[in-house]
C-alpha cells in the first residue's frame, strides 16, 4: 500500500515509544543521497542527508549491532 507523501523508494519505521513518532527513509538517487527524517505525526522535526557512498558503512554498523544482539 502506498503512503501519501512517501517516495516509492523509501520506508517508514514507527518509534517504539509511540506518540506518533516515526523515522522515514527515502532514496534520492538523482542527488546521490538517502534522507533520514524524523516525524511527529504529520510534522517533520529533523532530517539527515546521508551520501550514498556512506550507506554501506551504516549498513555494516547496523548489521554488527544486530549480530551482537
Amino acid at each position: 500500500m502506498a503512503i501519501p507523501g512517501v517516495s516509492r523508494t523509501g520506508s517508514i519505521y514507527i518509534d517504539s515509544r509511540g506518540g506518533e513518532r516515526a523515522l522515514r527513509v527515502t532514496w534520492h538517487h538523482e542527488d546521490g543521497l538517502v534522507v533520514l527524517s524524523l516525524w511527529r505525526a504529520k510534522l517533520c522535526t529533523g532530517t539527515f542527508r546521508l551520501p550514498i557512498e556512506a550507506v554501506p558503512d551504516l549498513i555494516d554498523l547496523l548489521r554488527s549491532g544486530l549480530d551482537d544482539a
